[in-house]
């Protein structure tokens, strides 16, 4: 009866290690299952590291800002005329200038031999002139000579044949002595009718002659002219009232026609030169009002010009200035240029983040009531400006979100500010 109440012991003995370690297998389970369904602890960002801004309701001014340079309205780029050296610089960039100040003296003695020749040749057609002008008007004078004389000798004989004719009526000559003088009046008339002739095509063609030798003499003087006017080119002057910007020639260097000497500009009058991105550039419109900042004054102004081509993923848009240069201002100076686009009365906005486009959606922090925490909150984006943005769906007014760029906590939906 002793060994049937031992094996019986044995049995429940078994049967209670079998149930506690089922139920350590389920225990280790649940609680495996539990740890992997916790969430990662939330990672802390210090609150001095981070942009803060709260959700407000209100008036938003579209701006577009962009960075660029004044440059003058007016610009007067002096060329070489002609091929020269360098001799001699007077007038160094900077210097204020009048249209007869010289800026470059240049050499060029070929130029000015053939200059020298030109002149010898205007003079020798003009005399050649002088003399076919004597020439034809003798030549047209014996020709007035001979009609003078053709015409008396006409009157002459027209008066023998009207005598003779009152003679023969009277019978003191012959019909054949009439007959005779008749001829010769004739013959007289005919002769005193071509030498008019002559004396009327002699004139013409004095004319004609005259005005081929005046055609030769005109492109002789053009010719000495152009010539003088390429030498006096070598004495290159600014052509109008600046400053002289820019000159890289140095003396000795040679040139050649067509080339930039140098760069006349008028200080007073300037304009802003602003690179818009070409994501920001689609709403810009001429007359806009703008401001340029000289980092020495803000100057009001409006925009001119829209280039129509893209460069390097900018637009370059130009701001004529309205108000007074400040001290200071010049061209190639470096300026930033704010362009309002447009001003909406009542909106939800916020500060622009620092990711994120107009118009998308994007992922913003935004923190809980306790100040603490900042869970991840998906935000529709609209129509932005340099510093704000307008918020359509997402957040709410009185909201407080991060705007600093969180790109290191992508992987988390929840942070604590410490």
């Amino acid at each position: 009866m002793d060994i049937v109440r031992n094996s019986g012991v044995k049995q429940q003995r078994r049967r209670r290690q079998i149930i506690y370690a089922a139920v350590g297998i389920v225990v280790v389970v649940l609680v495996t299952m539990g740890l992997s369904r916790l969430k990662p602890a939330a990672p802390s960002v210090e609150r001095s590291t981070v942009w803060v801004d709260t959700v407000k309701r209100g008036p938003m001014l579209r701006q577009v800002r962009g960075l660029g340079t004044l440059v003058p309205e007016d610009i007067r780029f002096i060329p070489a005329v002609t091929e020269g050296r360098v001799d001699r610089i007077p007038v160094l960039p900077g210097a204020a200038v009048k249209p007869d100040t010289i800026l470059l003296e240049l050499s060029n003695p070929q130029l000015q031999q053939e200059s020298l020749d030109a002149e010898w040749k205007l003079k020798a057609a003009e005399a050649d002139y002088k003399n076919m002008e004597m020439q034809l008007a003798s030549q047209v004078l014996a020709q007035k000579s001979e009609s003078a004389k053709a015409e008396s000798e006409y009157s002459q004989a027209k008066m023998q044949a009207d005598t003779d004719a009152e003679l023969q009526k009277l019978g003191v000559i012959s019909e054949n002595s009439l007959k005779v003088s008749n001829a010769k009046a004739q013959e007289s008339a005919t002769r005193n009718q071509i030498e008019h002739q002559r004396l009327a095509n002699s004139g013409q063609v004095l004319e004609a002659q005259l005005q081929l030798k005046q055609a030769e003499v005109e492109q002789f003087r053009a010719l000495a002219q152009l010539k003088r006017s390429q030498v006096e080119g070598l004495h290159v002057r600014a052509g109008t009232t600046g400053v002289l910007q820019e000159q890289t020639l140095k003396v000795g260097q040679f040139v050649t026609p067509g080339t930039t000497l140098a760069k006349v500009v008028q200080p007073e009058r300037l304009k802003a030169e602003l690179k818009v991105a070409e994501t920001q550039a689609k709403d810009i419109q001429l007359g806009q009002p703008a401001s340029v900042d000289t980092h020495n004054g803000v100057i009001s102004g409006h925009v001119t010009r829209i280039d129509p081509s893209v460069q390097n993923g900018t637009v370059t848009v130009d701001v004529g200035l309205d108000g007074t240069l400040p001290q200071g201002a010049r061209p190639d100076l470096s300026v930033d240029g704010t362009i309002d686009l447009e001003r909406i009365a009542n909106i939800l906005n916020v500060g622009r983040p620092a990711f994120g486009q107009e118009k998308s959606t994007v992922g913003i922090f935004k923190l809980e009531p306790d100040g603490q925490t900042a869970v991840r909150a998906q935000v529709q984006l609209g129509r932005s400006s340099v510093n704000t943005v307008e918020i359509i769906q997402g957040l709410k007014e009185g909201d407080q979100v991060i705007l600093s760029d969180m790109s290191r906590w992508d992987s988390f939906d929840r942070v604590r500010l410490e």
